[in-house]
């Protein structure tokens, strides 16, 4: 295995492009043959109405590679190297790019690791990829790239050097936690979470017009009349936002949508004072006071105003919820580094009864069944638990 200088003085090769069926073939020809790969994507979601992967990075040693998804047909030869149990695949922050590389591609990921959450298990201060870079291999972060169009062709040359440093160093950033997870006996947990993330992976909503609409900021200022004004404009804005391809705020913002209904302005001045710019007024001026014009007799349903969970349900979360953050401070972690929400969720409604019964609740496997299966059941039986800072739970 290459030095960690060795790795380090790659970066003066140029990361290889890969835009053709041919090339991609020789791609999994590479990657195949590695024990690990690094992994990270880039999406257009400040650019368009509905998010797309516009590029896939992978690092091994010795070679970057950045993959086009829209300059070639088919990906799916790509689909085994994620399957495959036997390749790691290390990602930083994995969650949303799992997620878009499930519903673009469809594709599963096995034998992962995160280096974030390498770090939030290690209790690092900062788990920022730039941070990380910067603090360890002398990296400063480049923001300019953070807000780029992904999806417009041709990359600058600095963009593409931006998108070959967020896996470049990945692969090196991963054996520094390594070691250090096994040093302090964390690497069993680590694997544990890691392999929670991997299974369950939420593949991201179509953006539904009745959902988003909740979701304006100011809304709930707003009368009842007025609400409904909004939720017209809603409408006109995401049909437009759809037919033009663009993200929804950047065809009219919220602020000025939720001023738009207070105001309910007859002509384009009234449109003007209510703050739209010269270029809105020119090509949406008519058809926003057209939309104000028409009748919305109901508002849609509100997500979540189906009830709250049985008291019981609540006061167990919420005993689960505070022994959680306690464990975590003794930790020097986060609270959900622990258990995560859905485990405390599940454990709330259905409190198990014996330890084996742990195994069922989401992200609970051997490793914090062990941990902390005596603390949860006691809890959850009435019974007054000790210290969570006990060397019970391996603090």
């Amino acid at each position: 295995m290459p030095s960690l200088n060795e790795r380090l003085s790659e970066i003066q090769r140029p990361p290889i492009l890969v835009t053709t069926s041919l090339a991609l073939a020789r791609l999994i020809e590479r990657l195949q043959r590695s024990l690990r790969v690094a992994v990270d994507t880039e999406s257009n979601s400040l650019f368009a109405y509905r998010e797309r992967v516009c590029l896939i990075q992978f690092s091994i040693p010795g070679d970057d590679f950045l993959v086009d998804p829209w300059a070639i047909d088919d990906l799916d030869p790509l689909a085994p190297i994620f399957a495959d149990p036997q390749i790691e695949k290390v990602f930083h922050a994995a969650e949303n790019d799992l997620a878009v590389l499930r519903r673009d591609f469809g594709f599963s990921c096995q034998n992962l690791f995160d280096t974030m959450w390498a770090g939030r298990i290690l209790g690092w201060s900062a788990v920022g990829l730039g941070k990380i870079m910067e603090h360890y291999f002398g990296v400063p972060p480049n923001k300019k790239y953070q807000r780029y169009n992904w999806g417009q062709r041709p990359l600058e040359p600095d963009a593409i050097a931006y998108a070959r440093t967020d896996t470049h160093y990945l692969l090196a950033l991963r054996d520094l936690q390594a070691e250090e997870l096994h040093a302090k006996e964390r690497w069993e947990e680590a694997q544990e979470i890691f392999c929670y993330l991997s299974q369950h992976v939420t593949t991201p909503a179509e953006p539904h017009p009745a959902i988003t609409f909740w979701r304006i900021k100011g809304l709930h200022d707003l009368t009842l009349g007025e609400k409904k004004r909004l939720y017209q404009l809603h409408l006109w804005r995401e049909h437009t936002a759809e037919r033009l391809d663009r993200p929804p705020v950047k065809v009219v913002g919220d602020a000025q949508l939720v001023r738009l209904a207070q105001a309910q302005p007859h002509t384009q001045e009234g449109l003007e004072t209510a703050g739209l710019s010269p270029m809105q007024l020119r090509r949406f001026g008519r058809e926003i006071l057209s939309t104000l014009n028409s009748r919305v007799d109901s508002l849609p349903h509100q997500p979540g105003d189906d009830g709250r969970p049985p008291d019981e349900v609540l006061e167990r979360y919420q005993i689960l919820r505070n022994w959680r953050k306690e464990v975590a401070h003794c930790r020097g972690v986060e609270s959900d580094v622990i258990l995560p929400n859905a485990a405390l969720w599940a454990l709330a409604w259905n409190p198990p009864q014996q330890s084996d019964d742990l195994l069922n609740m989401p992200g609970i496997g051997p490793w914090r069944q062990k941990t902390y299966g005596a603390d949860l059941l006691g809890i959850l039986r009435g019974a007054a638990n000790s210290s969570p800072c006990e060397e019970r739970v391996n603090l």
